[in-house]
């Protein structure tokens, strides 16, 4: 089964980049000798503001300088290769990227800059998912090396499919893999399918895996925006702003929000739509709750939904999670977000 971002129907030189220099977060130690690498900061209408950015067909100057943060990639295995602990690359349409000199210094001009975005981001993704104790106190969460295949399909979509357990990054309009948010929403799918084995065998878990991905790609984002320093001058509600310039006409650009005044009666029986129900009810959450305590439940309960887990049955597990871990108050917290959406039997 596939689960997808379908944005079709959704509607100079490196040497002179001003470039922010980052570490690890807070709690996750970068090992001397991790060879650095240019990414984006999230994505550049995220981090520079500028509604009016479009592709260009890959041309380096379609993006300012100040786009580009200097990174540690974490965790390689020191093959040269973008292979480590928790990522394995592999490309399509370009030469495996290698670092010169120690560095994986590409810009987006080049299909090395994708795959570099693509091992950077799910790294970070999991990471974070450690960072907040899955792995340790809690259960793993897709703790493994996930496999991601850069620009599989000429067009612009990107899915995750359970048959190879591997995410597929595709081409169009802007490539993908150079925005943060749809790496980590697709990592989402992963996540679910490595908890529960063939979620989202129903419309509404297809709903909810959708509403995950958009949210962990947020919240993702907003964790290493704030670890790293990183401005944000767009809002943090709005999803894949900079791939969704190609196939939307009006600012913001957004493929998806987390914050739209949708409710359970608003269903429309497409898992895209219907899951900007349960990604705001998960964004009122993180709201309430601060986003570690939110990311702990919201996380923590996906191991008892079912492949095919109806929005009430999950968001009662959620609320049930919630009690278990911090108690009656914080439950009744988690209860009002999904009542709020109007979720029944909550």
């Amino acid at each position: 089964m596939f689960h997808r971002i379908n944005r079709r129907l959704l509607a100079a030189s490196i040497g002179a980049l001003a470039l922010t220099t980052l570490g690890p977060p807070a709690g996750v130690a970068s090992a001397d000798g991790d060879p650095s690498a240019q990414v984006f900061m999230v994505n550049p209408v995220q981090s520079g503001g500028d509604q009016q950015l479009t592709d260009g067909k890959d041309a380096s100057d379609a993006v300012p300088a100040t786009a580009y943060a200097t990174a540690r990639l974490r965790n390689l295995d020191g093959s040269g290769a973008l292979d480590g602990r928790w990522v394995s690359i592999r490309s399509e349409t370009g030469a495996p990227a290698r670092p010169v000199g120690g560095a994986y210094a590409y810009d987006r001009s080049a299909d090395q800059f994708e795959q570099v975005m693509a091992y950077f981001w799910v790294n970070e993704a999991q990471e974070y998912l450690q960072g907040l104790g899955f792995g340790s106190e809690l259960p793993g969460a897709n703790a493994r090396q996930q496999p991601v295949r850069i620009n599989q399909w000429g067009a612009d979509n990107s899915f995750f499919t359970d048959k190879k357990a591997e995410i597929r990054l595709g081409k169009g309009g802007v490539d993908d893999a150079e925005d943060a948010e749809v790496i980590v929403h697709e990592y989402g799918h992963a996540v679910h399918h490595a908890q529960v084995p063939g979620f989202g065998t129903s419309v509404e878990a297809g709903s909810i895996g959708e509403g995950f991905g958009d949210y962990l790609a947020v919240t993702v984002g907003e964790h290493a925006r704030t670890a790293y320093g990183w401005p944000r001058r767009a809002d943090l509600a709005c999803v894949a702003d900079w791939d969704s310039v190609s196939y939307t006409s009006a600012a913001p650009h957004c493929l998806r929000r987390t914050d739209t005044d949708k409710v359970y009666a608003d269903r429309t029986g497409s898992v895209h739509a219907d899951g900007e129900i349960w990604s705001r009810a998960l964004f009122d959450i993180r709201g309430a709750l601060g986003a570690r305590t939110a990311d702990r439940i919201i996380v923590n309960a996906q191991f008892g939904f079912a492949p095919d887990t109806s929005f009430a049955a999950a968001a009662r597990q959620t609320i049930a999670t919630a009690r278990e871990m911090y108690g009656d108050r914080k439950a009744d917290t988690v209860r009002q977000a999904f009542a709020d959406r109007g979720i029944p039997g909550v």
